[in-house]
């Protein structure tokens, strides 16, 4: 019996075939919903209808998925779109009563996820509402994220540890005289855990502290960088603002308000592990309903944090698969064109980063050719962020 078990515990990662596949279909599937929200980007965009459309296209997407199989496959948003705007840091999905529309010039960070049969991709992108080049500190701030996952791309590989990542984002951010954000976790993804065990910190501080931790072949990550010109210390200014929760699992609350348990159960039923927006449940009840069930630890909130007017934010997130012949990353966008102030040319461990591979080179055997070849393919993908905003969006059309 155990023998099975362990059997079944060693499908659920890279190394099936049917497990990589889901991955890159919920990334093929994410992506393009990211495409999809930033072409609707427009000055005078509600905020709301562009979360909702993101949204809807996830769901619409992966329904059309393994609708024809015998065992149910669990699929659709693994966590809801986001647009947060200039120095609003994270997790901005309004209500369908909020009116906040997008203003030419604004920074925004588009945030979103999407899962079938549990197997998670997410990402985020940062793109400021203009026409042609972005210049100074707001170059400054998205280059420095842009490089930071970079960077964080090649050192997130078997063998490495957590901490060595940490210290190598923070020194880029630097760089552009920006800073990482505190309190921003990269996690392991697992089937059905968007949150997993193994975790990169952002900034090491005194009130945050995580577990080393080595990275191994077959895992999943989910790599979040945010930067700020600020100090990187946002505060949570409203909590009405919230409007994001996940169940949390492991908690248990025998609820006294008949609201809170009619939106306990709706939650229970409709999202019982991924994170969820509170507009999917009805807006009046679940305003007094969700009080309780936070206030009682059955929900984690996810808080909309601000650093202050004036900063600028940039955010990008992406998902890679430690697969045997290298790093896999899944889930990208072309940037814009970028003129920032800062220059990293002149920094030799920041360009010793940049050049490391993120392809594993086998030893001997005749495949090798076969390794040189994807291995020159996957560099012109690494290259994609900085300049193939063209391409991509011709692709997408």
């Amino acid at each position: 019996m155990s023998d099975e078990e362990t059997k079944e515990e060693k499908e659920l990662d890279l190394t099936s075939p049917e497990v990589v596949t889901k991955y890159k279909s919920a990334a093929e599937i994410v992506n393009k919903a990211l495409q999809l929200v930033l072409s609707e980007c427009k000055p005078k965009a509600k905020i709301v209808d562009l979360c909702e459309k993101g949204d809807a296209f996830i769901r619409e997407q992966t329904g059309n998925m393994y609708k024809n199989v015998k065992r149910k496959i669990e699929r659709g948003v693994a966590f809801p779109t986001c647009i947060s705007v200039n120095n609003t840091v994270c997790h901005f999905s309004p209500l369908a009563s909020d009116e906040t529309v997008l203003e030419e010039g604004d920074m925004l960070k588009i945030d979103m996820g999407c899962h079938i049969d549990g197997f998670i991709a997410v990402v985020a992108h940062t793109r400021v509402l203009q026409e042609g080049p972005v210049t100074g500190r707001a170059a400054d701030v998205i280059a420095a994220a842009n490089t930071a996952a970079e960077v964080a791309l090649r050192l997130v590989r078997p063998g490495r540890k957590n901490k060595d990542v940490t210290e190598a984002v923070q020194k880029v951010a630097a760089a552009y005289d920006c800073k990482i954000v505190e309190g921003v976790l990269s996690h392991q993804l697992k089937q059905f855990v968007i949150d997993g065990n193994k975790v990169i910190l952002s900034v090491t501080s005194p009130e945050t502290r995580v577990d080393d931790a080595e990275f191994e072949e077959n895992e999943v990550y989910a790599i979040d960088i945010v930067t700020s010109t600020g100090d990187g210390k946002p505060k949570l200014l409203d909590e009405k603002q919230t409007t994001i929760y996940k169940r949390a699992v492991d908690k248990n609350y025998h609820l006294k308000m008949k609201s809170s348990r009619f939106i306990f159960s709706e939650i229970n039923q409709k999202f019982p592990i991924m994170p969820f927006s509170a507009r999917a449940l009805e807006e009046k009840r679940a305003r007094l309903g969700l009080v309780e069930c936070v206030n009682h630890d059955l929900l984690q909130p996810y808080p909309v944090l601000h650093e202050k007017p004036g900063d600028f934010v940039a955010h990008i997130k992406f998902t890679v698969l430690l697969m045997p012949n290298g790093s896999d990353r899944i889930t990208s966008h072309a940037l814009q064109e970028l003129q920032p102030t800062k220059k990293i040319d002149d920094d030799p461990e920041i360009k010793a980063w940049l050049a490391l591979g993120t392809k594993t080179k086998k030893k001997g055997g005749g495949k090798k050719k076969k390794g040189k070849k994807a291995d020159k393919v996957d560099e012109s993908i690494e290259a994609e962020p900085m300049d193939a905003t063209s391409n991509e969006a011709a692709s997408q059309e």
